[in-house]
């Protein structure tokens, strides 16, 4: 078969270190049963060892295997997928993560397990995309830009707190599981990466009461972080004043759930 050259416009970065895939994998912990849904699947690097680890369970355990399901937007590695392997082991999506119904793919509430070595240049719409369907899913494992991740999971007070660890932190308990050197891709990006796990949180953890009055006062806030918020967010100065932020605060160091508070300051 002809050798797939990487495409810049798909943000293609192969990883190809054994020992990293095969630390991936046991992170991830597959099961045979599991809905488990892979992102960008590229040269099936990280596919088939996620088949392998499924099947090598299958005899212990009863009840019917689930094809691994892969969303590819790349017409030519879709081809090469469906060559390589049967539709009783992997169903083949040619699609765009980012528009993808991704809800469609869940047996019932909290059902998908998701993962993926995701292109870098379009990791936060997707997971903002994937923020739609959290009460489908058990559980999400990435490959990220370390520097993405660490904002992800940034402590209030951190300089790498900001819209992105409020907006996601609201919903998912997050944790970075370990980094990934440039040298594990081919072409090797200029980047370290890293692995996330996200695991939804229940949604009465957070309540929030109209969201998109939440993501327009964390958009705000953080649009001008340098800046104290009596200033960015004058008109909501006495909803301040009522869940404890001190005027001179700035927006890092606000923690989450006191955003959710403020957000619900006065709605019924």
């Amino acid at each position: 078969m002809k050798q797939h050259v990487a495409r810049k416009r798909f943000g293609q970065n192969f990883l190809v270190d054994r020992a990293v895939i095969d630390a991936i994998v046991r992170t991830i912990d597959p099961l045979p049963g599991d809905t488990m849904v892979e992102i960008g699947p590229g040269l099936a690097a990280l596919t088939e060892p996620l088949i392998a680890a499924r099947e090598a369970l299958l005899d212990p355990l009863p009840g019917p295997r689930k094809p691994l399901q892969v969303v590819e937007l790349d017409r030519d590695l879709a081809a090469r997928l469906k060559k390589r392997f049967g539709a009783d082991r992997l169903t083949v999506h040619e699609a765009d993560a980012l528009s993808f119904d991704f809800a469609g793919l869940a047996a019932g509430a909290a059902s998908l397990r998701i993962v993926g070595n995701l292109p870098y240049n379009i990791s936060t719409p997707l997971l903002f995309h994937l923020l739609e369907i959290a009460d489908r899913v058990i559980d999400q494992h990435f490959m990220l830009q370390k520097e993405v991740v660490a904002r992800m999971v940034a402590e209030p007070g951190s300089s790498d707190f900001g819209r992105l660890s409020v907006m996601l932190q609201v919903r998912y308990a997050m944790e970075s599981m370990f980094d990934v050197p440039p040298t594990a891709f081919d072409p090797p990006p200029k980047v370290t990466s890293a692995i996330v796990r996200m695991i939804p949180l229940p949604q009465s953890a957070l309540t929030i009461v109209d969201l998109p009055r939440f993501q327009r006062i964390v958009t705000t806030a953080f649009g001008q972080r340098r800046k104290m918020l009596r200033k960015t967010l004058e008109a909501h100065a006495e909803a301040m004043e009522a869940v404890g932020i001190a005027p001179t605060a700035r927006a890092e160091e606000v923690a989450t759930e006191t955003w959710v508070a403020l957000a619900n300051y006065g709605v019924r």
